[in-house]
């Protein structure tokens, strides 16, 4: 139950980030909008810029299976400086969910899980709980903060790039006609 609702979501959202982030770079490169300008862009001026959005969108990938017993995770210490990078920072996020074991996450959804915050605070939860108000609200906010700063500079990208995945259940002969 827990690996369902983590792994595969994780995975579904970082090929639409990945696809989302080739969408931009090809975009910038016929609008004159560079690499750096994308990498360094923010909402606000208190929030984080693209390229830690994205380390933190595959981190709060890593976060939730190595709590519930995953291991060889990679360490995704820095921000990529350029896109090359942060596709390098999704594959190996993608490649590693791959190998994370579903009986190992799926043990006991109600074993306790512990973490504390750089400030201080610390949170006593169940693994469920966990997942459901901690694991799965921090990936979302990453996720969608990477595609709202791509779409603040002005790549045009819709809903469809957002869920991409979704094509995969599409009923034949239901698309609309472009």
């Amino acid at each position: 139950m827990l690996y369902d609702l983590t792994v595969p979501a994780y995975q579904n959202g970082l090929r639409a980030l990945s696809g989302q982030l080739a969408k931009a770079l090809a975009w910038g490169a016929d609008n004159g909008v560079g690499e750096l300008q994308l990498i360094v862009a923010r909402l606000a001026p208190d929030m984080f810029p693209l390229a830690s959005q994205v380390r933190f969108t595959c981190l709060q990938a890593i976060q939730p299976p190595t709590r519930l017993g995953a291991t060889g995770a990679p360490a995704l210490t820095d921000d990529a400086d350029d896109f090359a990078g942060l596709q390098a920072q999704i594959a190996a996020t993608l490649a590693w969910l791959d190998t994370v074991d579903a009986a190992t996450l799926d043990a006991d959804p109600d074993r306790p899980v512990d973490f504390d915050l750089p400030n201080g605070m610390t949170f006593d939860m169940t693994a469920r709980t966990y997942v459901r108000d901690w694991a799965q609200p921090q990936f979302y906010f990453h996720l969608v903060a990477a595609y709202s700063i791509l779409r603040h500079m002005g790549v045009p990208l819709g809903k469809a790039d957002y869920v991409s995945y979704m094509m995969a259940y599409l009923r034949p002969g239901t698309a609309p006609a472009a």
